[in-house]
This record gives structure tokens, sequence and C-alpha cells, in this order.
């Protein structure tokens, strides 16, 4: 799995491959769909398998005020295109220009003459080009010209209906990690750097790593049943607290998890952490020995629910 890029050279083993293009924030039911559409079709002609996917996400352009709102990070979405079986991940570098980009024009320097690509799968409501006049019926018939067929994926579905992002972060906006992991097919997790932090959880007996959750869509403020991954690979399974943390002055954004009988420096280094379940709100207590005993209880039925789910 290698990391393409549209501002900078296609190798040549990878020009000629079979592209599935969408911004697949998350990489839900539905984007695996079109991937693995991408995926069959490239082994059956022996062509590399390529995922496009847009970053910055076209909302962060047009809305460059809105709230938080990524399921995933580069660097993720990665990781799982690779373990889906693709060949290589092109980051579409969207800005002013791309977005201003006719949608012929669009096909032809983008995907006919940068990628070089044979084919190109995207969900059926997969718009792109300027005022989002492209479609896929625009990207077959354009992309005819240049020898480069489409092929589209209808919505993945369930009983609620089509299975979206908006759904998952709605979800989690909720608290409701069930349906989130349902729809993502994995439970929603937050990539960053450990960070030095006031040492509040330390002094208490619940040393926690600090995490700034960055770009991420902000989870119900609250208190999570949590499984952490380390660089070197192992799991810890823990409690974490999202959100400002009342008890403390002043309020400060934070995701942070507390790994059960762990005690290793993880400072500076890169781990990951999955919301399993929600435990409760957020809340201020009436006293630091209020506060350590309701933690002490959520550290017990962490432990429960994550045992129960092993």
């Amino acid at each position: 799995m290698i990391r393409l890029d549209n501002l900078h050279p296609i190798p040549e083993s990878m020009r000629g491959g079979i592209v599935a293009l969408g911004n697949f924030d998350g990489f839900h039911q539905g984007h695996q769909a079109v991937v693995g559409e991408a995926i069959r079709w490239a082994r059956a002609e022996n062509r590399p398998a390529i995922v496009a996917t847009f970053d910055p996400h076209p909302v962060r352009l047009f809305q460059p005020k809105a709230e938080p709102f990524r399921l995933t990070t580069l660097d993720q979405r990665e990781d799982l295109f690779g373990a889906a079986g693709a060949d290589a991940m092109l980051v579409l570098h969207f800005d002013r220009a791309m977005a201003t980009m006719g949608a012929a024009e669009w096909v032809e320097k983008e995907l006919a003459g940068h990628l070089g690509a044979a084919g190109v799968v995207t969900g059926e409501d997969f718009t792109f080009g300027r005022g989002r006049s492209g479609n896929p019926q625009v990207l077959r018939e354009v992309g005819a010209g240049f020898g480069l067929s489409g092929r589209t994926v209808g919505p993945v579905c369930d009983a609620d209906g089509e299975i979206s992002s908006s759904r998952i972060r709605e979800a989690l906006k909720a608290g409701d990690c069930a349906t989130a992991a349902r729809l993502l097919t994995r439970p929603f997790a937050i990539r960053g750097i450990v960070q030095h932090g006031d040492k509040f959880g330390r002094q208490m007996g619940f040393p926690t790593a600090n995490l700034d959750m960055g770009a991420y869509l902000r989870p119900h403020y609250g208190v999570y049943a949590v499984i952490g991954r380390l660089p070197d690979g192992r799991v810890l399974p823990g409690a974490a607290n999202v959100g400002i943390r009342p008890q403390i002055q002043p309020p400060k954004e934070l995701l942070e998890p507390h790994f059960f009988d762990f005690s290793e420096d993880l400072y500076d280094q890169e781990i990951e952490v999955a919301f399993h379940h929600f435990l409760r709100p957020e809340g201020k207590f009436d006293s630091l020995d209020a506060l350590m005993e309701q933690i002490a209880a959520d550290c017990v039925k962490a432990r429960e629910l994550l045992a129960n789910a092993g």
C-alpha cells in the first residue's frame, strides 16, 4: 500500500489502474461497497486498485468555520484502504483551483491525464466539478473519449435507511457507540499524539493519556469504555473522558483515556482510542472525593462491559 498525491507524478506502475473515487470519510459499509467493487474489477483485469480521497474535505473549503466533523484522518483511511486490499491511496488536494474546475476538465486532467486510469467506480450520488456539475453519467461520457470506463455502486441500506456518514455522526453525537460501530463495521476511533497535561488524573490515582481531538467529530461529551492501541500493537482496555473537564478551570477540551493496570510513559507517542460503550454524561461534582468515587465506579463498569464484549 502506497500513498499517491495528485500534486506529484504517478509511478508508471500505478497508471492504468481502477480507481474508487469519493470522500470515504469513516469508510463505512457504503464506502466499502464502492472500494470493494473497484478492487474486484482491478483484480479481474490485473490492474492496480487505487482509492482516491479528498483532503481537506470539500466542506472545509466552502464552510471554513464548520464544526469539526471528520470520522477519520488520512492516515486512518490509508490503513483501512490497505486492509481492504487496495494497492494505493491517492490524495486529491481539494483547493480553490480544483473546486472551480469544470467537470469535463476534471475528468481529463485528474483521472485520464494525471492517473491514466482505465476505470472509475463511484457511488450513484457522487458529484464533482464546478458547481457539482459532474456526476457518474458525465464521468462515463467524458471518460469514454480517453478510454476510461465508469461503474456505479448503489447505496447500502439497513432497516433504518441508507448507511451514511451523517447517520454515523448523529449516532456519535448521541453517544450511541453500538450504532456507529455497526455502520462503520468497527468502533469509532480517535488517533493522536499523547500530550503533557496538568497531571490532575495522576494525582487522583487515575493517570490519563491526553489527546487533542483536532478535526475529529466530537462525540457526546462524557465517559466511555474504550480500547487503546499502542504503536507496538498492544491493546489496552480503559475508560476515557471526552469533553471540557468542568471540574478543572479553565475548561479545556480533551480526550483523556485512563488505561487499566498500565503505567508506562506514552508521551509524544501516537495512539488510537476506540469508543465501545457510553457510560455517562460529563458532569461537575461537589467535591474531589465525589469525583474520584465516580471515576472508580466508571472504571469498574468499563471493565465489565469490555470483558463481556471480549
